[in-house]
């Protein structure tokens, strides 16, 4: 296999796009018509990078179309490594067989999924244009990450796409707009066009389609793209994939051809954005007396009293005052606020930009842990939990503590990736994420 390029640097043949460009894709998509009810929800399946070895057997006795036979397949008995070609296989008999089938012409599609948020339990609706980008590595500034890569996640995604030519899952990208991108998504489906497709899935949301085909609009949307920066929300490891296999294709003599772009969803966080929610920490070896002791060196704590959403309704209404959290465990929760500023300053490291000093999780990090705590920073130390309550459960279960933050607002997270900086690992939880299976892309069609 040919070797890279270095971090940051393209090929000298790859293409290098002007601006952000996001092209009409023939999609391949499961065949209603071979499904009961109509239904794609039973062969659709979440991100590959979200489903544990349970979550890959339920989907697995689900349906025996369901995506994740492709994008985390099995190795053959006694043949190791084998699960690539055979997620190629099935992907080519899956065509064959009319269970896939492509569009009959490239189309940008509207993709919205709806349903009520976990957390707050509202209702939300995130919308957002699939299509295919042009890939630029980030000193292009046009895709923009936010967090760092890790090598074998990309080995895996590589040899997939390697074996199967598809991209099976979209990364989900974010965008600050308005203009004729967002009024397209704004407007798609209000004069009574129905669909291509509606699918219910399990975690409570529902999935439509529609497709744009007309030139015209198209050609509008790529006017207003093209100036513009998108921020990875999610898929780091299958956006570092796209490039991988781009720059192999290049050195190998391929030419410019589908790898030069990458299936992604583009979602104006302006419009019908994501939501953003935090991700806590669990520290399991330090009780939180000793915790809460050596924080108020640095912060004014208030012992809070009542149960879990009380504390997170105080943490979510002091947080637009300034850095803020909760420290729970044991039925204790303590807020921490105004944290000293010659304590952040001895802390927080001077030479990173404004904009990811200004985090949340810089400062949990930086003042909290390393500094205060003299913990070392690692994931055998500080573990990563999504669910507040589930961080309280194992954090009291274990006699340590629960570090818990406020979402970091997609404006930060877009300024950190533009001052050419990386968010600290595990800090942004961006939903509801694009469902897989919904839009696959496929080299021979595109």
């Amino acid at each position: 296999m040919p070797s890279p390029p270095p971090p940051g640097r393209h090929h000298s043949d790859v293409p290098v796009p002007t601006g952000l460009v996001l092209s009409p894709v023939r999609g391949l998509r499961y065949a209603a018509t071979r499904l009961p009810g109509g239904d794609i929800g039973p062969v659709t399946s979440p991100p590959y990078d979200v489903i544990d070895t349970d979550g890959v057997r339920v989907l697995e006795e689900r349906h025996p179309h369901n995506v994740i036979r492709l994008i985390l397949p099995r190795d053959e008995p006694n043949a190791p490594g084998s699960r690539y070609r055979r997620a190629a296989d099935t992907l080519a008999g899956w065509r064959r067989d009319g269970v896939l089938c492509p569009d009959e012409q490239p189309a940008l599609y509207v993709y919205e999924e709806s349903g009520v948020d976990e957390d707050s339990g509202t209702a939300h609706t995130q919308r957002g244009l699939l299509g295919a980008v042009a890939l630029a590595a980030a000193d292009a500034g046009t895709v923009l990450p936010h967090e760092n890569t890790m090598a074998g996640p990309v080995a895996d995604r590589l040899a997939l796409t390697a074996a199967t030519e598809a991209n099976l899952e979209p990364i989900f990208l974010v965008y600050h707009g308005g203009g004729a991108a967002s009024a397209t998504v704004a407007a798609a489906g209000a004069d009574g066009e129905p669909p291509l497709l509606t699918a219910s899935t399990d975690d409570g949301l529902t999935h439509r389609l529609w497709a744009i085909t007309d030139q015209a609009c198209l050609a509008e949307i790529a006017r207003d793209l093209h100036p513009r920066r998108a921020v990875i929300a999610d898929g780091h490891h299958r956006y570092a994939t796209y490039l991988r296999h781009q720059a192999d294709q290049h050195a190998g003599g391929a030419g410019a051809g589908p790898w030069d772009f990458g299936l992604a969803l583009l979602v104006d966080a302006s419009a019908f954005g994501p939501q953003v929610h935090a991700i806590h920490r669990v520290v399991r070896s330090l009780p939180v007396a000793k915790a809460v002791a050596a924080a108020g060196t640095a912060f004014q704590v208030e012992r809070l009293t009542g149960p879990l959403p009380v504390a997170l309704d105080r943490l979510t209404a002091a947080r637009p005052d300034g850095h803020a959290f909760v420290l729970a465990g044991d039925d204790e929760y303590h807020l921490l606020t105004e944290p000293s500023a010659t304590a952040m300053a001895a802390a927080v490291p001077a030479e990173r930009s404004a904009a990811w000093r200004a985090l949340d999780v810089t400062v949990a990090h930086s003042l909290l842990i390393a500094s205060l705590w003299r913990l070392a920073d690692r994931e055998d130390v500080v573990d990563f939990c999504p669910d507040a309550a589930e961080a309280v459960r194992a954090a009291t279960a274990a006699g340590g503590t629960a570090l818990l933050l406020a979402p970091t607002p997609v404006e930060e997270v877009i300024a950190v990736a533009a001052a050419g900086e990386r968010m600290p690992r595990k800090s942004t939880l961006f939903m509801p994420k694009p469902r897989s299976g919904i839009v696959l892309r496929a080299y021979a069609d595109n």
